[in-house]
């Protein structure tokens, strides 16, 4: 009898599978991929660092080679897959696709440059290059307003970009980094840098003395939120170790670029006011999550790192880099840390507070770069010095990232409190010639925008939420009388659609349905109102809050201008 045959009345014999489920891995692909990772660990949290290793050696992320690191890391590719998909820099090629160009040029389309001229670059561009070459995508804000508008060939930015210039730029691919005026441990140290941090180790400075210090100058949180420093110190003491410590490095708010410019400048600092915060809170190890905008800077730290670590101030390791892959939700702090654990950035839901219940599980102190650059320098200067330079009644110091129709754009450090009207007269040279000032975003994309009539508020945490705005990370955008106010609305709206995480639906299709409707020859007033209140109600973090802000400002400050316009119809 035929071994397939079965006698009458006997159930069929199971059909047996002669290799497992799913796509046969390729011997090949992963080999390569052992290659390219050599002996760096399989941990769950090195996924994206090597899903980067992937791309920048072979240029993007095929499915065998995903298949296999699947393989490599014992993860299910379903969890390499959705983490793959998730990020916006990561090239994934299904296969019988075609890969991508060798060279990629990313076109800033967030508002800065936008209103420098970005648009028309990018429709030059795709029509006067060839496809087969070159790929030409658009891009969100690349922190680097004040030199707008930007583009990036192959990972190397070019400022103030031209269609000459970035032609010119794929056809030389001259990449060489320009000249960074930074200073070097040895230059550091010999000022007294790494004095505080000695001081605190060897029991000269207490945490106690230290967070006195943070108090009485008034420190917050730079990074947007404002939240007193010393008491998300101790909030974080208070909690049972192992504790970590994470330093958000993601500034991707349109507008924002102060931490890069302090970054470039001074990583030393930066790093002694990050080793000031881990020694506070006893914590087991940093990690620093810079995003992937910043190429020149995450050669900076490694090397400023690496001087830590060969002159015994920290042992190898404790420091850890890790690299960010195009995510605006990031800059959440619990997406932040999602992340860093090697998953989509998607926030989690409150309670827990990353304080309590943070990275890998355990406590975690997350504080943006500025708010640690600051630390080294109160101690030097004193509380005192630092709680009396605002003005207008405020306190402390501001790093005001201005973009727009100013002269002078660039990151102002000006007191605390100052009026637009001041900053922009005293530190930005003026509006540019022919311009009259129309209005103002006082923190981003998601700060809301307000009018000339306006100028005079003082700009800090707290004064401005009367007017249904916030300063945030401090991204002043100015807007002058040759902007169109409904151009800069749909803007913000295409920018939060586009960055949304898809976890919530409040701010998944509350976002792309506002970006509709904004689209449209007049506004549906009442629609837009009701649907800003269900997304800053239902949504699980800020971005969907906050993602109204613009459109809510414009009806709330700037009702007679649309009117004039016939965007909304008098009711």
């Amino acid at each position: 009898m035929n071994p397939t045959q079965t006698q009458v009345g006997q159930p069929p014999l199971r059909k047996t599978r002669s290799q497992p489920r799913g796509r046969l891995l390729d011997v090949n692909a992963l080999e390569t991929v052992n290659q390219l990772l050599g002996d760096a660990s399989n941990a769950r949290d090195m996924l994206i660092e090597h899903l980067h290793t992937l791309q920048d050696h072979i240029g993007y992320l095929s499915m065998p080679h995903l298949r296999a690191l699947s393989e490599r890391m014992n993860l299910p590719m379903a969890a390499v897959y959705e983490t793959a998909s998730f990020y916006a820099h990561f090239d994934l090629i299904d296969e019988g696709q075609t890969p991508p160009p060798d060279i990629t040029v990313r076109v800033c389309d967030s508002l800065s440059c936008q209103l420098a001229g970005s648009e028309k670059i990018h429709k030059a561009l795709e029509m006067g290059v060839n496809p087969d070459q070159v790929r030409i995508v658009r891009a969100p804000c690349m922190g680097r307003c004040d030199k707008a508008p930007i583009a990036e060939v192959k990972h190397h930015h070019v400022e103030h970009a031209t269609v000459e210039s970035v032609v010119q730029a794929i056809s030389n691919q001259d990449f060489s980094p320009a000249v960074v005026d930074w200073q070097a441990f040895k230059v550091y140290q010999a000022e007294g840098g790494y004095g505080l941090l000695d001081a605190c180790r060897q029991g000269q400075v207490s945490v106690e003395s230290l967070l006195t210090m943070l108090e009485q100058s008034g420190l917050r949180g730079l990074g947007g939120a404002g939240f007193p420093t010393f008491r998300k110190w101790q909030f974080v003491r208070a909690e049972t170790g192992p504790r970590y410590c994470v330093v958000n490095a993601d500034e991707g708010e349109p507008g924002t670029f102060k931490d890069r410019y302090y970054l470039e400048r001074r990583p030393h600092q930066f790093l002694e006011g990050a080793l000031i915060s881990a020694w506070a809170i006893e914590a087991k190890a940093i990690y620093i999550y810079l995003r992937d905008e910043y190429p020149r800077i995450r050669k900076l730290l490694h090397e400023a790192i690496d001087e830590l670590e060969s002159e015994g101030w920290i042992e190898p390791g404790y420091i850890q880099l890790r690299r960010g892959a195009g995510a605006y939700i990031c800059g959440e702090e619990s997406a932040l840390i999602e992340s860093l654990e090697g998953k989509p950035g998607k926030p989690r839901h409150r309670p827990p507070f990353v304080a309590q219940k943070g990275l890998f599980g355990q406590p975690t102190l997350v504080n943006n770069v500025e708010t640690l650059f600051w630390i080294p320098r109160i101690y030097e200067k004193g509380a005192e010095w630092f709680a009396s330079q605002g003005r207008h009644g405020r306190i402390g110091l501001r790093s005001f990232s201005v973009s727009g129709r100013v002269q002078k754009p660039g990151v102002h450090l000006a007191p605390a409190g100052i009026t637009l009207t001041e900053l922009i007269d005293e530190y930005c040279g003026g509006l540019l010639p022919g311009h009259q000032l129309l209005g103002y975003l006082p923190g981003g994309a998601s700060g809301g925008i307000l009018p000339a009539s306006k100028a005079n508020i003082p700009l800090d945490f707290d004064t401005l939420q009367s007017e249904g705005c916030f300063i945030g990370s401090a991204a002043i955008i100015v807007l002058s009388d040759q902007d169109d106010l409904k151009e800069v609305a749909k803007n913000l709206l295409a920018f939060f659609a586009d960055e949304s995480c898809g976890q919530c639906t409040p701010c998944r299709v509350g976002t792309e349905k506002m970006l509709s409707l904004l689209s449209k020859s007049t506004w549906d007033e009442p629609t837009l109102g009701s649907l800003a209140q269900v997304m800053m109600d239902a949504s699980i973090c800020g971005l969907g809050q906050a993602a109204p802000n613009p459109v809510m400002s414009l009806f709330r400050h700037f009702r007679h201008e649309l009117i004039q316009a016939k965007i909304i119809v008098k009711g």
